[in-house]
Parts: structure tokens; C-alpha cells; sequence
């Protein structure tokens, strides 16, 4: 096949690509996750000011809910576009507007200065967020993948996947930094607006390098293909979304049950611990801070790792290590956070942490093998994003309504239990995909079947 045929990448040129993924998706969920900390510390005073502190975090969280309500629609239009016109020119675009709705952030006046129409703006930048990184996942991680041989794909794709703690572990190290520095007062008055407008900078250099990475070569091979289908039998391709619902729906379901465990675990580990910690243990939000921080670096470096081992055990036996884990964990993670010191803190988001890694480093090789090429993008990106509307999206303003109604940590726990289960359920139901030719599934087998509906022993190298 014309994908077989492409010249496979030097382990250089493997290596600034997977360096281009990972330090887009990194700027990129640092700006993502900047808001999730500045909604927990501070936006509930500056854009929703004279409510009970609890309720203005709940309003803070739905705006931080409010991006990823926009990811699904983020994950259609950069998905048809990256599926017809190339992962990489996507990319560019989707880095472009979540910084610079980002530093925007940065400038936006507050609800003192101008009234309601504060949180408004805020809300609508929110939104352009959510859209950019509705579409800046599935590229990077196919960009990855699509350049990778099938023996190590796990390794290679896991990498952007670091992007999430590494963005994390950058915007929680700036915030506690600017927190141990400044007092209270300076940093609630102008202190917060450092990191957003940093991303400025960030994205001149994300910029540079993601421009200097070459399309993928698999996806060039099946767009000559389609090119070369067209002109001989004047048969024009369906929409990428028509094909996924087509041949791939239950690829989707599977995939959309598979994030709900990542999702919600991760948001309430990172995300909602800065509220709990700070008001129902009443921990100092510099010890928040710091254990998030520390723990995201292990977070980093264990995601590589087990996406190393579903390359030689396969990716539902990790993914089920890590939903399972993470549901068993839940209790003894809030258990060790109401003792109250800085150690049981840090082990309980730490391990929290290293289970959830489970699920999300084998997750970007596990979407990218279920789908054919030219419909790939659309697949990944829309079986990730609209589970993140039910999933990442209400995860911290769930459970900080849960702490409000019940004062305890038992429905918390429960939730992502639930959660926990229904992963566990979906990836039951999915087809093992390790060591499956990405190429291989452009083939349309005799009897009719798309082979990218087929089994999997029918699409493996």
C-alpha cells in the first residue's frame, strides 16, 4: 500500500516530532489549567464577588465547566479539517487561539471595574479555550502516532499525553510561586494575571517548533489514495462525521466510556483538591499548591512508562490497571487528606495520580488505532471531547456541590467509584488494538465491509 511504501522517520526526526506534540499540548494545557487554579483561588472573589464562598467557586467552576462544553464542537470542525486538509495545519491554528484567548484572560478587567459584563467576557474566552483544545488533542496525538511504527507506538503517542501534567505542573509551579511571593492582597489584585499573560511568550515558541515538523506521512499516503479513487471513478468521500457514525460508532461509545474515569478522576485529584484542602481541611493554599505541583512531576514521568507496558501487554490490561485503581483509591485518598498534614496530602494525590496515568498514557495509541485514516481525526477527537461534556466538565462543580449539601467526602468518592465502573465496563466491551497497522485500514475487503469496521485480527500488521 502507498502507506507501506513511505520511508519510516529517523529516530531524529521521530523525536522533534514527538518534542513539537509535546510542547504544543503542553502550552496548551497550561493554559487550560491555569483557569481550572485561578477558578478554585481566585476568580470566585474578582468576577463573583458577594456570594458565600462556596457558591462563588460553584460559579467560578461553571465557567470553567462552560470550556469544556465547547470541546465537542472544537473536536468537529478541527476534526473534518484535520481529516481533509492534514494534522498539522490544524495544530498551528487550535495553538494560536487557545493562547491568545489566554492572554486575554490576562487583560480582561474584573467585576469591580465593569459590572457583570466581566464575567461575561470571561465566560466567552472560556469558550474560545474550549474550542481550541476540542481540537489540538486528537492532532497532536495522531500526529505522533501516524509517524510511529506499531512495536512502540504506545511509548511514542503517550508522550503529548505528558502535555496535561506538564501544563499542570507549569501553571500550579508559576501560581505557587506568585503565591509564596506576593501577599494575599497583591496577588488577588494583579498578581493572577502573570501566568496568563506569559502564555504570550509560550506560544511564540510552540509556534516556532510546530511549524518546523513535516505532516504525517500515513495520512499524505491516504489522501493520495482518495485523490487517486476520485479521479478514477469520480466516487467522492463522505463527510469525515457521516464515515466515524457510520463505520465506527461503537468505537466511539467505547471511547467516550473509557474517559469517564480518566476525566473525572483527574479533575477532582487536581482541580477540585484545591477547594477541599482549602476549606473543608483548611490547609493553606501554598500546601495545595505545592502537593499538586509535586505530584504532577511524578505524574510525568510515570505516563511514559505505562505507555511503554501496553506495547508489550496491550492497552486494555493498563487501562483497566488504572480505572480499577482509581476506583479503589477513592476512599483512602480522602481519608488521608482529612488527617490534615502536607505528607498524606502529597501521597494521596501522588498515588491518585499514578493510577489515573494508567488510563491516560495507553489512551492516545488505544483511540488512534480504532479508527481508518481519513476519518481518524474526527473519530479520536469526538469519542475524547463529547465524553468531556459529561465527564471533565462538571467533575469539580459536582463535587464541590456534593461537599456544600453533604459537608463530607463519602459522595465525592462514590462519584468517581461510579465513574470508575463504567470505564471499566467500556474497555470491557473494546477489541484489543496493539500492534494494528494503522495503513492497514484504508483496505476495502471483497464482501463489502469496511475494514475499518472489521475485527481487529483482520486490520493487524
Amino acid at each position: 500500500m502507498a502507506a507501506s511504501a513511505s520511508a519510516p522517520p529517523t529516530p531524529s526526526s521521530l523525536k522533534r516530532i514527538v518534542a513539537a506534540s509535546l510542547i504544543g499540548t503542553t502550552i496548551e494545557w497550561y493554559d487550560f489549567f491555569l483557569y481550572g487554579s485561578a477558578a478554585a483561588l481566585v476568580f470566585n472573589k474578582l468576577f463573583f464577588p458577594g456570594s458565600d464562598p462556596l457558591v462563588g467557586t460553584l460559579l467560578s467552576f461553571l465557567t470553567y465547566a462552560v470550556g469544556f462544553a465547547a470541546r465537542p464542537l472544537g473536536a468537529l470542525v478541527f476534526g473534518h479539517y484535520g481529516d481533509r486538509l492534514g494534522r498539522k495545519k490544524l495544530l498551528v491554528l487550535s495553538l494560536l487561539l487557545m493562547g491568545g484567548a489566554t492572554f486575554a484572560i490576562g487583560l480582561l478587567p474584573t467585576h469591580a471595574t465593569i459590572g457583570s459584563a466581566a464575567p461575561v467576557l470571561l465566560t466567552v474566552l472560556r469558550l474560545v479555550q474550549g474550542f481550541a483544545l476540542g481540537g489540538e488533542w486528537g492532532g497532536a496525538v495522531l500526529l505522533v502516532s501516524e509517524h510511529g511504527d506499531a512495536k512502540r507506538r504506545g511509548f511514542w503517542a503517550s508522550w503529548p499525553q505528558t502535555g496535561a501534567p506538564a501544563g499542570q505542573l507549569l501553571a500550579t509551579g508559576v501560581l505557587s510561586a506568585l503565591t509564596a511571593l506576593l501577599s494575599d492582597a497583591a496577588f488577588t489584585s494583579w498578581g493572577w494575571r502573570i501566568p496568563f499573560l506569559l502564555s504570550g511568550v509560550l506560544v511564540i515558541v510552540g509556534l516556532w517548533i510546530r511549524l518546523s515538523v513535516d505532516e504525517s506521512p500515513v495520512f499524505k499516503a491516504a489522501l493520495a489514495q482518495a485523490e487517486e479513487r476520485k479521479a478514477a471513478s469520480g466516487q467522492v468521500e463522505k463527510m469525515p462525521i457521516v464515515a466515524v457514525l457510520r463505520h465506527h460508532w461503537r468505537d466511539v461509545l467505547v471511547a467516550m466510556g473509557a474517559r469517564m474515569a480518566e476525566n473525572i478522576s483527574y479533575y477532582v485529584i487536581t482541580a477540585f483538591i484545591l477547594v477541599y484542602a482549602t476549606t473543608a481541611v483548611e490547609l493553606s493554599k501554598q500546601t495545595a499548591l505545592n502537593a499538586v505541583l509535586i505530584a504532577s512531576a511524578v505524574h510525568f514521568v510515570v505516563i511514559p512508562a505505562w505507555g511503554a507496558l501496553s506495547d508489550r501487554i496491550g492497552r486494555r490490561p493498563v487501562y483497566l490497571i488504572g480505572a480499577i485503581g482509581v476506583g479503589a483509591w477513592m476512599f483512602p485518598f480522602f481519608a488521608l487528606i482529612d488527617r490534615g498534614s502536607f505528607g498524606s496530602l502529597l501521597l494521596a494525590v501522588t498515588v491518585g495520580l499514578v493510577l489515573h496515568g494508567a488510563m491516560y498514557a495507553p489512551q492516545a495509541a488505544f483511540f488512534a488505532e480504532m479508527f481508518a485514516t481519513r476519518m481518524r481525526y474526527s473519530g479520536a477527537s469526538i469519542g475524547a471531547q463529547f465524553s468531556s461534556v459529561a465527564a471533565g466538565a462538571p467533575a469539580p462543580l459536582i463535587a464541590t456541590a456534593l461537599l456544600a449539601d453533604y459537608d463530607s467526602s463519602t459522595p465525592i468518592a462514590l462519584y468517581v467509584i461510579a465513574a470508575a465502573l463504567l470505564t471499566i465496563v467500556a474497555i470491557g466491551c473494546a477489541r484489543e488494538t496493539r500492534q494494528r497497522d494503522l495503513s492497514a485500514v484504508e483496505a476495502e475487503p471483497a464482501d463489502g465491509e469496511p475494514a475499518a469496521a472489521r475485527p481487529a485480527d483482520a486490520r493487524t500488521a
